[in-house]
C-alpha cells in the first residue's frame, strides 16, 4: 500500500507549486542582476530586462510543465505568459505610484502593489493561461 504523505499532497497541488516556481524565481533574479550588472558591466536598465525575460522564460516552462501537467509547451501559452507578466508590471507600477501618491510610504506601497500584481497573475496563470478547456473549446469549426 502506497499511500502518499501529508506533505507530498500538499506539494502536488498546482497553487502551492505555482507559489514554490515563483519564490524561487524571486531569488534567482537577485544573483542574475549581479552577474549581469557587477560582473558583466551591463546598464542596471538592461540587466533588469535581461534578467526579466530570462526568468519569465525559465519560469514558463516550469509552470507548464511541474505546476501544470502539459507535456509540452505551446507558442500559445508562452505568449499568454509573456503578456500576462507585462499587465502584471504595469498593475504593479500603477499601484506603487497610486498608494505612494496617497501618503503611503513606498516600502510599503510597493509590498501592497506587489500583493495586487500577484494576485493578477495567479489570477491569469489559472482562469486563462493553463485552465481546464471545456470539451468543445478549441476544435476547428
Amino acid at each position: 500500500m502506497n499511500q502518499a504523505t501529508p506533505l507530498r499532497q500538499f506539494l502536488a497541488k498546482p497553487m502551492v507549486r505555482w507559489w514554490i516556481v515563483g519564490l524561487f524565481f524571486t531569488g534567482f533574479n537577485i544573483p542574475a542582476l549581479y552577474v549581469l550588472h557587477e560582473v558583466l558591466g551591463l546598464t542596471v536598465a538592461i540587466a533588469t530586462l535581461i534578467a526579466a525575460e530570462l526568468t519569465t522564460i525559465l519560469r514558463f516552462f516550469l509552470n507548464d510543465r511541474w505546476v501544470f501537467g502539459h507535456p509540452r509547451p505551446t507558442w500559445r501559452r508562452l505568449w499568454q505568459y509573456h503578456l500576462s507578466n507585462a499587465g502584471s508590471f504595469v498593475i504593479w507600477w500603477l499601484a506603487i505610484n497610486a498608494i505612494e501618491a496617497a501618503g503611503i510610504h513606498y516600502l510599503i506601497a510597493s509590498l501592497l502593489a506587489t500583493a495586487i500584481s500577484v494576485g493578477w497573475s495567479m489570477a491569469t496563470n489559472f482562469l486563462w493561461i493553463w485552465r481546464k478547456k471545456s470539451q468543445g473549446e478549441g476544435r476547428s469549426p
